[in-house]
């Protein structure tokens, strides 16, 4: 199958599986289909699908992944021994695990095409992911606290495995406990990390964006933090707004 018999494929299987769907218009071109392929992805419950489909969407994403170029972080200058800074989009990065700035209740973001890191990251690894975290989550029977950090494999992200973690949510000025969760946030990641033996770990930038942590604050924080605690496991932070890229560089030298 090529790429676009593959996407037809999975929008017909999302579009059949939801009798509301029913009345749904392929889109000829490959913009609008890939726009509705990820929209179904993104509003589909965490619920088991058939192999066929699994097959079909696991080649089809990585050969997207592929398409966009993956970026392997033996191939990254270091700024500082063990510490990289990288810009650009963290679904392309192989790398032991990258972080996933979550929700509290961790499936990942239902709203369709999204520009939060939660949605990309669940969208390209694929619907396994949402299950996954689901079925996590059921075992837990709570929401996920701010600071902490859940494990899953990547799926069909080049990385090997995700990194889930909940930033404090701002509500006007920066208070000292949000800074001890931001902090917590990047502890937890790298000490769930070196418990798993994973050797890298690729930050995002924590709680900045939909949840209003300063960005300059959030940065210093998440500097100091791996400078502190991340021992052996090298650790690339990920941007990619260049005004965040700015704010690493002064702050890494």
């Amino acid at each position: 199958m090529t790429q676009a018999e593959k996407r037809t494929f999975l929008i017909q299987k999302l579009i059949d599986e939801q009798h509301r769907y029913r009345d749904l218009q392929i889109p000829v071109d490959e913009t609008g289909q890939k726009t509705l392929l990820r929209s179904l992805m993104n509003v589909r419950p965490p619920l088991p699908i058939e192999d066929d489909f699994l097959t079909v969407q696991d080649a089809y994403l990585q050969e997207e992944t592929a398409r966009k170029g993956v970026t392997d972080i033996a191939d990254l200058p270091p700024v500082e021994p063990g510490i990289y800074l990288w810009r650009g989009d963290i679904t392309t990065l192989r790398c032991g695990a990258i972080v996933n700035a979550a929700n509290s209740g961790m499936t990942g973001c239902y709203a369709p095409c999204h520009g939060c890191i939660d949605n990309a990251i669940h969208t390209y690894a694929g619907v396994q992911l949402r299950l996954a975290c689901a079925e996590m989550m059921k075992k837990q029977r709570h929401e996920e606290p701010t600071g902490q950090a859940k494990l899953t494999p990547a799926y069909n992200l080049p990385c090997e495995y995700v990194l889930h973690t909940v930033g404090p949510i701002i509500y006007g000025r920066v208070t000292q406990s949000d800074r001890e969760m931001l902090a917590s946030c990047y502890r937890s990641c790298l000490e769930l990390a070196q418990r798993s033996g994973i050797g890298s770990v690729a930050f995002c930038c924590i709680s900045t964006g939909e949840f209003h942590f300063p960005n300059e604050e959030a940065a210093k924080i998440a500097v100091d933090t791996v400078r502190q605690y991340r021992r052996n496991t090298e650790v690339v932070f990920n941007v990619f707004k260049d005004f965040d890229y700015e704010i690493y560089r002064e702050l890494l030298g």
